[in-house]
């Protein structure tokens, strides 16, 4: 039976080695990144006077009670992650939803408290969504109508027109906290994803001053899918106020800018990859977006994380196996039952390997209210059970679900412990698990197997990439993954590490504000576009 989320003597002792933690020390091949200083030091070049503010749906840290009261948790999940990074180094305040069980006992009044605990280094601005009727609508519009329609994997969206008004309503929402935020100063909005895709257009109406960012985490897909939505002239418009769009790759940029030929009346600069719309001007860019490699690589070089991967090894059973890693939400678009079935082939095609190979596969439940999410997580936990009935032994089962939410400390363990990392997505805007993957091999050894419908794929060429919808080439690709000459496997890292070192999350932020500056869209020094 699959591994479960109980409070094991296991997990005390990885929670204890996590606090016990020796003081960092430098990573391997990583000092010479981008650093938090690098950006706030060009944040003060340039935007000095400026206020900066985050937005997004999911807040960086939750406060939960705990068996000793109260405390501060970093929220799961890359965006978060990756823009907690950012926060720190410019400062300002960070817009969000809360979620957390005692988030209002851990605010002022106004719903403000000082993040990151211990260490305060910005303003987490929270707001509440009431009622909860409109709250639960905003979330089934965004996950169950913009999130499938977006990634196309076979998944259809629903189409509700109270949901569309409750997405409306909390986009005004936190249109409206921005603003109280803003308190007529000159500001930089930074936009997060597809939940706030009609922020703008409110902010630029009250605030035709200020300067909005927007970045889309997910793909867009090509215009004939976007036809499909009864709002998407208001979705457009509402991303046609701001300043600056970004995406991914260039690809879903490319398929924005189509989308708005065929939809709106507009003009699109095809030269300066711009939208001109009722004298306004949009520019549209591409900015691939990677975790804080080095504070990862600087984690998994630390004794804990090293004894922690000893620990895991000694509580699942595993012996001297060679483990295969999956960590994901379980969303459909991750193509977690796909590595299942590949998996499966892999243990028919290769008898010999069982009980020499395990598979953990971590599986974080997600949307949990959405009939779509219930039936994965009854798929993969049923095929879980099945396949550990048919390949498993008394205590060494063939698979590990662990369906529990990890922090990010509690992963590193994990990365440290996978001899092969398997990435298997439908369809995503980039994927940070690959990325964090590559950052944890501190030793340049491991092999990562990447979907090439990741926007990850394009920048990381020397995985063992292959289509998750090709169950005998994944399986194939699993053994080849754990069979790689030593010499390959290591020059194969290497190279995805060199990747990862010179692209991390400050320079991603880097290239977003100097983009603002050399295109004047700073505040007080935005030109207005030509005549079309």
């Amino acid at each position: 039976m699959p591994t479960t989320d109980r409070d094991t003597t296991a997990e005390r002792l990885l929670r204890a080695l996590r606090l016990a933690a020796a003081r960092p020390r430098h990573s391997r091949g990583f000092g010479d990144q981008t650093s938090r200083a690098d950006l706030e030091r060009l944040v003060g070049q340039y935007c000095e006077g400026v206020q900066i503010v985050i937005a997004s749906n999911r807040e960086p840290y939750q406060h939960v009670r705990g068996s000793s009261g109260i405390e501060a948790i970093r929220s799961p999940g890359g965006l978060a992650s990756a823009l907690d990074s950012v926060a720190r180094a410019t400062g300002g305040v960070w817009v969000a939803q809360a979620s957390g069980e005692a988030d209002r006992e851990s605010s002022d009044a106004e719903g403000r408290v000082v993040v990151p605990p211990g260490e305060p280094r910005y303003t987490l601005q929270r707001i509440w969504v009431e009622p909860e009727e409109v709250a639960a609508d905003y979330h089934r519009f965004a996950n169950g109508c913009l999130w499938p329609l977006c990634h196309i994997v076979y998944v259809r969206p629903h189409f509700v027109d109270a949901q569309w008004r409750a997405y409306q309503q909390v986009n005004a929402q936190f249109a409206d906290a921005i603003l109280r935020t803003a308190a007529g100063r000159p500001t930089l909005v930074l936009l997060q994803d597809y939940h706030l895709a009609l922020c703008a257009a409110r902010l630029r109406e009250q605030r035709p001053d200020l300067t909005i960012v927007l970045f889309w985490h997910i793909p867009w897909p090509n215009p004939e899918v976007i036809r499909i939505l009864p709002w998407r002239r208001e979705l457009l418009s509402g991303l046609l106020a701001c300043d600056l769009l970004g995406f991914h790759i260039p690809y879903h940029a490319m398929n924005f800018l189509d989308t708005v030929g065929r939809e709106m009346e507009a003009h699109i600069d095809r030269e300066r990859d711009a939208v001109r719309r009722r004298r306004h001007r949009t520019f549209v860019r591409s900015y691939a977006v990677s975790p804080d490699a080095a504070e990862i690589s600087r984690a998994a070089s630390e004794p804990w994380a090293v004894d922690a991967a000893r620990a895991l090894r000694q509580a699942l059973s595993l012996g001297d196996a060679r483990v295969v890693l999956g960590v994901d939400r379980l969303d459909y678009t991750k193509g977690v039952p796909e590595r299942l079935a590949a998996y499966e082939r892999y243990l028919e095609t290769h008898p010999e390997e069982r009980g020499r190979v395990a598979f953990v596969q971590i599986g974080v439940p997600t949307r949990v209210d959405l009939a779509e999410y219930q039936a994965l997580s009854r798929t993969v936990t049923e095929k879980v059970g099945e396949l550990n009935v048919r390949f498993g032994s008394p205590g060494r089962p063939v698979i590990h679900l662990i369906t529990r939410n990890l922090d990010f400390r509690e992963l590193i363990p994990y990365y440290v412990l996978a001899d092969v990392m398997a990435v298997t997505s439908l369809h995503d805007g980039m994927n940070l698990v690959a990325k964090e993957y590559v950052a944890a091999r501190v030793n340049q050894d491991g092999a990562l197997i990447l979907s090439p419908f990741t926007g990850a794929s394009r920048e990381l060429e020397h995985a063992i990439q292959v289509s998750p919808y090709d169950t005998e080439a994944l399986a194939q690709a699993v053994a080849r993954a754990l069979h790689l000459p030593p010499e390959e496997r290591k020059h194969r890292m290497r190279e995805l590490r060199e990747v990862v070192r010179a692209q991390n999350i400050y320079d991603w932020a880097l290239r977003l504000f100097r983009d603002v500056r050399r295109l004047h869209l700073m505040p007080g020094t935005r030109r207005p576009p030509a005549r079309a």
